[in-house]
């Protein structure tokens, strides 16, 4: 390179970034110099090669679209080729340069470039992030930039990315001997290096080794900073169970089992797999009487020692025969363990012709909700299902008239038809009483009906777009709502309007669970997060970032302290409330988990999945150990799989733990494996 060509590259560069006086004292220098010598200025005795190569390099930083495509490309072919122990942890860093690349080209103009360096790259990052990538497609300009939420907060908020320290130096080095400064000042300005000393995470590991949020880092620590209460509500079923002088003697509960089992009998045939059920029910019995026999009364439980909190909403009074009934529920509950396993009663839907969208039990398990593609909300009443013989829950989408009397004589349909919906019902819940069930729909209401008079009572309407989940409070009256128009709705069953509007998510709001205390509901969304959210305020005080993918699934411990949550991948993950950490991920499910549930003593998480299994984990064990071991890393901390159940071939769209801790499981049959 030759000292003319040295001089106009500074010059341009000075020229192009603003450096006016700079520039006009270099000129100076420059025209004084060739003033007082006959020869231009020598830097052949001072000037090193690499500073040309660099001012060379600095010159052309701007010159086009092509020094992306470029960059990039060697940093992935770089990337690709590491070695085997550091290429999962660099591969972290494709991601964020890819779709920050991509939109610096959009902001710059090059819109056409921008699609081309789209397309050539996107195969590499569908996997795990084909919803973003789905999102980015639609910029086409950079007013899009401006106007997409998602995409203008990626551009103002760093991603986190967790590495160690020889992974860093790596990079850092290739970085420097290939001159890419479009690449270094897109990680520079964009990526947040989180660096560990010591040999590299194992990729199964770290849930939370790249994160994308709309929100800083900063911003979700400073919300997770805020005080909650966890604890169960003063005075509730637990503790009035405490004070009566807590759970029967064995031989009562055994006789208590005894009947729940014999009334279990009577559904044996709606059960898929009866013979295997109930050889899995004498054997969990074995082992509940060998577990417990030892002692009279066992451990406090994490709900009998959980703090009690006050309710901040005004509770519904419960009726005395009702409390009772559930204090009996209450007292005759099987005490569940790793050792002793429940009893499962699964309910198959047959012949529904792909309409089933969604499935819901009520507490005790007497009813089975179905919301279905062409807008009908189907109950069936297991007892009368019993009586006609009927061996399983047809789902036919013919409707008729007759069909609005639950178990009419001589009926072939023993369900209840609620028609009322324009669209299809993507959601149900039943009130702890059963006597209400609430459905959402793609017509954005939700419905209020009546299980006794086989009514709709009330139509909700609040939300623009589809309704997806809603959820009753542990309580009644109280239910939340999730939609697509990215807020959760707190409604009571006697107000149209919603009581509070949670608004802050990026994307849909997928489902939504309430807290036990009925004072805090979370939510799961589409934008990989989950938000908990305090409903005297609407204010969100925790955000639990770690999940790939979108959010489908939430639960809440009974004690009120822990909630697991599931996603389109089939990853679970458990998380402390206080902390708004992830006490450990859950990997076993091969497709979406679509539903959660606790039992009732909180000593075991069941997730029901699409690839049609039921998998019940470990709690009590998984719990205890990241108190010691927070900051190692290890299969230690896993949750434990006590047990895989798989069905013939019916994904799993609903659990369900009784009050005495039977698992109610519902799904639909599918004929392709």
């Amino acid at each position: 390179m030759d000292e003319e060509s040295v001089r106009k590259f500074v010059a341009a560069y000075l020229k192009k970034k603003g450096f006016k006086q700079t520039e006009n004292a270099f000129q100076e220098e420059l025209n004084k110099n060739t003033n007082t010598s006959s020869s231009p200025i020598s830097f052949n005795s001072q000037f090193d090669p690499d500073v040309a190569k660099h001012i060379l390099s600095f010159s052309e930083f701007e010159d086009g679209p092509a020094k992306y495509q470029d960059g990039y490309a060697k940093l992935r072919s770089w990337t690709y080729s590491s070695l085997d122990l550091y290429r999962h942890e660099l591969l972290r860093v494709l991601y964020p340069v890819f779709i920050h690349c991509f939109m610096d080209l959009v902001a710059k103009g090059h819109v056409q470039e921008a699609r081309t360096f789209f397309n050539s790259f996107r195969e590499d990052h569908e996997m795990m992030h084909l919803r973003d990538l789905q999102k980015l497609e639609g910029v086409l300009s950079p007013s899009h930039l401006q106007e997409m939420e998602f995409a203008h907060s990626l551009r103002q908020s760093k991603v986190n990315i967790k590495i160690c320290q020889y992974s860093y130096e790596l990079l850092l080095q290739f970085l420097h001997k290939s001159q890419s400064t479009t690449m270094l000042g897109i990680i520079n300005e964009h990526i947040n290096f989180q660096v560990s000393p010591g040999q590299p995470s194992s990729i199964s590991d770290d849930a939370e080794s790249v994160t994308l949020t709309g929100s800083s880092q900063d911003s979700a620590n400073q919300i997770n900073q805020k005080e909650i209460h966890w604890g169960l509500l003063e005075d509730s079923f637990e503790e009035r169970l405490e004070k009566a002088g807590g759970l029967l003697l064995e031989s009562e509960k055994a006789e208590g089992e005894t009947k729940e089992g014999d009334w279990d009998e009577n559904k044996k045939k709606s059960i898929e797999g009866a013979k295997q059920g109930s050889s899995i029910k004498k054997l969990k019995k074995d082992k509940a009487a060998g577990a417990t026999g030892k002692n009279a009364r066992p451990e406090a439980t994490p709900v009998a020692t959980a703090p009690r909190v006050k309710a901040e909403l005004t509770l519904p009074v419960i009726p005395t025969e009702v409390e009772q009934s559930i204090l009996e529920d209450l007292r005759n509950r099987v005490q569940l363990s790793s050792a002793a396993l429940p009893s499962v009663s699964f309910y198959t839907f047959i012949n529904t012709h792909n309409g089933l969208n969604c499935a819901s039990i009520s507490h005790d398990g007497s009813l089975v909700a179905g919301g279905f593609s062409d807008s009908s909300l189907k109950v069936w009443d297991m007892a009368k299902i019993g009586q006609q013989g009927v061996d399983s829950l047809h789902g036919d989408n013919g409707t008729t008239s007759s069909e609005q009397v639950l178990g009419s004589n001589g009926g072939k349909r023993p369900y209840t038809l609620f028609q009322g919906h324009s669209g299809p019902v993507y959601s149900a819940t039943f009130n702890p009483l059963g006597d209400f069930i609430l459905s959402s729909s793609a017509d954005s209401t939700v419905r209020l009906w009546s299980t006794k008079l086989n009514a709709n009572l009330v139509c909700y309407k609040g939300h623009n777009y589809p309704v997806w989940d809603v959820q009753f409070s542990p309580v009644g009256h109280y239910f939340a709502s999730a939609s697509h128009d990215r807020t959760a709705r707190i409604w009571s069953m006697d107000k149209i309007q919603p009581l509070r509007i949670m608004a802050g998510h990026l994307s849909d709001v997928d489902c939504v669970q309430w807290h036990a205390n009925c004072n805090y509901i979370a939510t799961g969304s589409s934008d990989k997060t989950v938000r908990l959210w305090d409903v005297q305020t609407g204010e969100c005080v925790r955000i639990f970032i770690g999940h790939r993918s979108m959010v489908l699934s939430l639960a809440m411990s009974p004690d009120g302290r822990y909630m697991a949550s599931g996603d389109e991948d089939g990853a679970i993950m458990m998380w402390d409330l206080s902390s708004g950490r992830c006490v450990t991920p859950l990997t076993g499910h091969t497709s979406c988990v679509w539903t959660l549930a606790f039992s009732g003593e909180g000593s075991l998480l069941a997730s029901g999945s699409a690839d049609c299994t039921v998998k019940l984990w470990d709690v009590t064990a998984s719990t205890k150990l990241p108190k010691t071991e927070e900051n190692k890393s290890g299969n230690t901390s896993r949750l434990r799989s006590l047990k895989t159940l798989p069905t013939k071939c019916t994904p799993v769209y609903s659990l369900r733990f009784s009050r005495r801790n039977l698992l109610f499981a519902a799904g639909v049959l599918s004929k392709t494996v």
